[in-house]
């Protein structure tokens, strides 16, 4: 009787840790899905604020993402920044990345509010393939077949846009690589994403205030003809900033790798959506064909992920 009660508490234990996994794992999609949602729609949110310079939108971000980011944590009881803030290592690092992301911010809001949306879109679909491409060179990561292959082509479709559509797309470029460069950094910084944004936005936010600051004392700031809509936008700047990474680090912790990597698109999807459909920006031939290749190219890293996930998956059961 004893065995038998003992066998049954244990199959009980093993059933509700598996429903546990599966609950965490549904609630991992859903952060993750609002991460990428909110990314890909941001488009329509710095269009709202295309009658302000993008400098002066990109120093509002940076300062209310410190206010924001700041009392985030303080509510979430992770305030201790001193053990990042006395490591050279881990802040050589963070300022390196926050220059990175705070150029990456500045010129994504410039491409949109000057309608380059669908270029934009294209440097985050590239995104993923340097990532790949900087884990080969820096981290000295091991190159699957399927990788470089996708590499290649999409460093053809970047070429071939150049040649026969005559114009380098350096919007797509920077987008790509400033925000390729920042995951590195991040990584080898092993900082918690939350914290990390507290110090980049604080790396760059005497500038920012400085910038804000000179334009009220002489007369040269937006915001002396702003109403109460736009500074309502540019406050919300820090919770637009903060909140998709923290729904991302939640939902990267709860759901697979191969899960992350198709979710990533869904982002530069909606921004290509919005710019062809909601502001009707222009899409030649070449540029088609150019994303097409980028296309086949994220195809194939996926399908490399899938298959390295599966090996992993039965070396673990063996």
């Amino acid at each position: 009787m004893n065995d038998l009660k003992q066998g049954s508490l244990r199959d009980n234990f093993i059933f509700s840790q598996k429903q546990k996994v599966e609950e965490n794992k549904g609630k991992g999609y859903v952060y993750a899905l609002q991460a990428f949602f909110a990314w890909g729609l941001l488009p329509l949110y710095w269009k709202q604020l295309s009658h302000l310079p993008a400098i002066d939108i990109l120093a509002h971000r940076i300062i209310w993402s410190v206010v924001f980011s700041a009392i985030f944590l303080y509510f979430q009881k992770n305030f201790n920044l001193m053990p990042i803030l006395r490591s050279p290592y881990r802040m050589k690092r963070l300022v390196i990345a926050s220059l990175l992301v705070g150029s990456n911010w500045g010129l994504f809001i410039y491409a949109v509010n000057l309608g380059h949306i669908v270029e934009a879109s294209l440097g985050y679909y590239i995104n993923p393939l340097v990532n790949v491409a900087l884990g080969i060179i820096v981290l000295k990561e091991r190159l699957k077949t399927l990788q470089l292959i996708a590499l290649v082509l999409a460093a053809s479709a970047v070429v071939y846009l150049t040649v026969d559509y005559g114009q380098f797309p350096w919007i797509a470029i920077y987008l790509a690589f400033s925000f390729g460069f920042y995951g590195l950094m991040k990584k080898t910084s092993q900082v918690e994403a939350m914290p990390a944004l507290v110090v980049e936005t604080l790396v760059l936010s005497p500038l920012a205030l400085i910038y804000v600051a000179w334009g009220l004392i002489n007369g040269s700031s937006p915001l002396y003809n702003a109403n109460i809509e736009t500074l309502s936008l540019l406050v919300l700047t820090g919770v637009i900033t903060t909140m998709p990474l923290y729904w991302f680090a939640l939902g990267a912790r709860l759901i697979s790798l191969s899960a992350i990597g198709f979710m990533q698109y869904i982002g530069p999807s909606l921004m290509l959506m919005i710019g062809l459909f909601v502001y009707h920006e222009p899409f030649a031939n070449q540029q088609f064909i150019a994303f097409s290749m980028i296309w086949g190219a994220l195809i194939l890293y996926s399908i490399s992920i899938i298959l390295m996930v599966r090996k992993r998956r039965i070396e673990m059961k063996n």
